[in-house]
């Protein structure tokens, strides 16, 4: 367990702290969803200003809180303007990271859907990661820190002041958000609310490794948003030589896991899976088996070719093209399974979180990104 963390002064974005503040003295409720949507529209807005606020909340919040605990401390963007990898510091110095990517949708696909430039932003949940999956370099670092809410809305705030509005988040940044729950639950909650940043509740994906327990409690919790599983193997023996924490989450436990999670919330569920070459787990036997795993569910594949030049001093090699063709083959064409690959996003500033295209038949259609894929 890494140690907890207390902010001085705390961060106003942290709604479970500033709900609490607002309760032991006397104020309403509805001031404080004034509060977050003056504060969304400008987050350097005068307290003072906000019609019907207090003198007191206002009182209170200058002495307690800050608008913003962290603070930018260098962002890049790609060559090709697509994509922003922001380095963002703590309070207390330690460091993550968030990347904003664009999509652009404005071109006609297969199913005659249009769209337009779309920005995603992806967030961090910790700092490090304790999981250890064997070809994710965060999970080389182990786990120093958890986020709390604040500091994962903090990551959004600080995307606005660089970026257009993302209007996608993805939990894919730095961390299990599965294992900082109660702090991720209470961001996206943030998220959400219609009086603060009113995303679409689809248009928020939170990524896992499967922690079993927790995606039950986030069918009930949260059954709105989008669920992405990192699955990368279609048996327990293998997946636990990949994602060592799945020797306490078996994988048949685990897919009954999300079959209950679909029958909660009806949403389809984005399985991501990394090819890892030459033939760790891409072989033409682990499609086989990959396809009979998930033969029939209400899922969409991902998959992620491993990039050894993006990851060096990994042991795994690129899978073969002719390999990722014939993987994806079978799933698609004998197991009817929908499939996607990753088109590597801000390799050149080391900000690779991946660009998704639609497989149909093998052939590569319109870039789309996760709010047409997980619905």
């Amino acid at each position: 367990m890494p140690k907890k963390r207390v902010l001085s002064p705390k961060s106003i974005w942290d709604y479970n702290q500033v709900q609490q503040t607002f309760v032991e003295a006397g104020i309403k409720e509805s001031h404080l969803q004034r509060l977050y949507t003056a504060l969304v529209q400008d987050p350097y807005v005068d307290l003072s200003t906000i019609p019907m606020m207090p003198k007191k909340a206002k009182s209170i919040l200058d002495e307690n809180y800050v608008r913003l605990t962290s603070r930018c401390k260098s962002f890049k963007q790609s060559a090709d303007g697509e994509t922003t990898k922001l380095l963002i510091e703590l309070q207390d110095g330690l460091k993550v990271e968030a990347v904003i990517m664009t999509y652009d949708t404005s071109k006609r696909d297969a199913s005659g859907q249009t769209g337009g430039k779309r920005h995603t932003l992806c967030v961090s949940s910790e700092v490090g990661c304790q999981m250890g999956c064997t070809f994710c370099a965060t999970g080389t670092m182990g786990l120093t820190a958890d986020l709390t809410s604040g500091e994962i809305i903090e990551q959004l705030v600080h995307a606005r002041m660089h970026s257009p509005i993302p209007r996608n988040i993805v939990f894919m940044g730095m961390g299990e958000p599965m294992n900082n729950y109660e702090q991720v639950k209470t961001a996206i909650s943030l998220m959400v609310h219609p009086n603060a940043f009113a995303l679409r509740h689809k248009s928020v994906t939170l990524s896992t490794v499967g922690v079993i327990p927790r995606i039950i409690q986030l069918a009930s919790d949260l059954p709105r948003i989008s669920l992405a599983l990192s699955l990368h193997a279609p048996n327990q023996e293998l997946r636990q030589r990949i994602v060592p924490s799945a020797r306490a989450y078996k994988l048949e436990k685990l897919i009954a896991a999300i079959d209950k999670y679909q029958e909660i919330t009806k949403k389809r569920v984005l399985m991501e899976y990394v090819l890892l070459g030459p033939d760790f787990n891409c072989k033409s036997e682990h499609a086989e088996e990959l396809g009979q795993l998930l033969h029939g569910k209400d899922v969409v594949l991902n998959i992620i070719p491993w990039n050894p030049i993006l990851s060096p001093g990994f042991s795994y090699e690129a899978p073969p093209q002719a390999t990722i063709q014939k993987f994806i083959e079978i799933l698609d064409k004998k197991y009817r399974i929908p499939c996607t690959t990753r088109q590597e996003k801000g390799q050149d500033v080391d900000a690779a979180c991946g660009q998704l295209v639609l497989n149909d038949g093998g052939k590569a259609t319109c870039a789309r990104d996760l709010e047409d894929l997980v619905v």
